[in-house]
């Protein structure tokens, strides 16, 4: 079954750009056996009734398709090219034996011009001794901050920042999803009203300077009143059950798996 769930965003990783465990760590998060203290890098997939986009490509992308059984993709949408958000897109080379078509990527026009330098292999010219599937195959489509119809689903795409650099959340339905975020300006809050969910940045306890903190994803949560929270993008800092039990009725941390209906 190519999307066996419609009408669900699935949480591919919730890890920092390290993941958790961190290579070399032995703190008590990191060599900890509850699993969901295992973060691999921020990602979801995002199940329609026509099949199965993503919201970034994050580096253990084959390993988290596998593991959620998610077997066809079908598009993917980027919130910014920082590594741990694009360095898994080799991984739709296959998806051109099953869909006989390239995959699109919509992004913005920085994210665009990242993906072209680190994949230039994917968009050079073929040559003569190029089998099919020696690269993956893409087609990029601009996107601003109107909505657009994805696989059915309406998107709409809200202006975050990432330290003083311009990223993307985006909202389906009533659930939003806003990653890799230390500001939400102005213009961007009306989008984030009468949510069902919020999935949002909360890095660790400490101030960061392009992460929301703990702290600072509440104010917002106390903001927006969403009547669900999950934090994503987690440090090795924070234990799943330890700070779960000290977070506010409606508001846990994330986890690779977790499944939200849209």
């Amino acid at each position: 079954m190519d999307h066996p769930l419609n009408n669900q965003l699935i949480v591919l990783g919730t890890g920092t750009s390290v993941g958790v465990p961190m290579i070399g760590c032995h703190c008590a998060v990191c060599t900890s056996s509850n699993p969901r203290n295992h973060r691999t890098r921020t990602g979801v997939a995002v199940n329609t009734p026509a099949g199965c986009f993503l919201i970034d490509t994050p580096p253990e992308l084959r390993l988290q398709l596998l593991r959620e059984k998610i077997y066809r993709i079908h598009a993917a949408v980027f919130t910014h090219s920082h590594a741990d958000h694009i360095f898994g897109l080799d991984d739709l080379r296959v998806m051109y034996f099953y869909l006989k078509q390239p995959v699109p990527l919509y992004c913005e026009e920085l994210v665009e011009r990242q993906l072209r330098t680190s994949f230039n292999y994917a968009f050079l010219p073929p040559t003569p001794n190029t089998h099919v599937g020696a690269v993956p195959h893409l087609e990029f489509y601009r996107i601003g901050m109107e909505p657009i119809s994805l696989l059915g689903v309406t998107v709409q795409p809200i202006r975050l920042y990432h330290g003083k650099l311009p990223v993307l959340g985006f909202r389906i339905g009533n659930v939003a999803y806003c990653t890799d975020v230390s500001e939400i300006p102005e213009e961007s809050w009306l989008l984030l009203e009468d949510l069902d969910v919020l999935i949002i940045d909360a890095l660790r306890d400490r101030p960061h300077p392009t992460h929301f903190g703990v702290d600072q994803s509440l104010e917002v949560v106390e903001r927006i009143k969403p009547r669900q929270t999950y934090f994503t993008h987690i440090s090795h800092s924070l234990d799943h059950d330890a700070t779960n039990a000290r977070l506010p009725n409606g508001v846990e941390l994330a986890y690779d798996g977790l499944r939200i209906p849209y």
